[in-house]
C-alpha cells in the first residue's frame, strides 16, 4: 500500500472500514439507515474533516505566531437546501477567547478559508469509478 491508495473492506451489514497510511477509519450507518450507529458515517468523516481542516490551519496561524490557542475552538454548522436534499451552506465559527490579538481576528479567519478539503470542494477533481476482476 502506498500513500496514494486507500484499501475499503466491508466489516459486515453496512460497516466499511478504510484502511490508509497505517490507520483505519472504521464507519457505520445511523440505525434508521441499516447501520449500527457504531462508528461515523462517512459522510459524517467528510463533514468533520470541512471541519478539522478549517481547525488545523487555525492551530498553525496560532502557532506560527506564538498566540496562545487555550479556549480557542471551532464550530460548524450547515443548512441544507429544501429540494436537493445536499447541503447548501456550511458556516464555520472560530470562537476566540477573551485576550486574543483584535489585529488578527481577520487574519485568523482568512487562515482557516485555506483549508485544503474546502479548497478541493472548491475545485473538484474528476472522480472515476471502475469494476475489475
Amino acid at each position: 500500500m502506498n500513500e496514494k491508495e486507500i484499501i475499503v473492506t466491508l466489516g459486515g451489514g453496512v460497516k466499511v472500514d478504510a484502511a490508509f497510511k497505517g490507520f483505519t477509519i472504521r464507519t457505520d450507518q445511523p440505525v434508521k439507515a441499516g447501520g449500527e450507529n457504531s462508528a461515523p458515517s462517512p459522510f459524517d468523516l467528510f463533514l468533520a474533516s470541512l471541519a478539522t481542516c478549517a481547525g488545523y490551519y487555525v492551530a498553525a496561524f496560532c502557532q506560527e505566531r506564538k498566540i496562545p490557542a487555550e479556549g480557542l475552538s471551532l464550530r460548524m454548522t450547515w443548512t441544507r437546501d429544501p429540494d436537493s436534499k445536499l447541503i447548501g451552506r456550511v458556516l464555520i465559527e472560530i470562537l476566540l477567547p477573551a485576550g486574543f490579538p483584535e489585529k488578527y481576528r481577520a487574519a485568523v479567519v482568512k487562515a482557516a478559508a485555506q483549508c485544503t478539503v474546502k479548497a478541493h470542494l472548491a475545485h473538484p477533481p474528476e472522480i472515476a469509478v471502475e469494476a475489475r476482476v
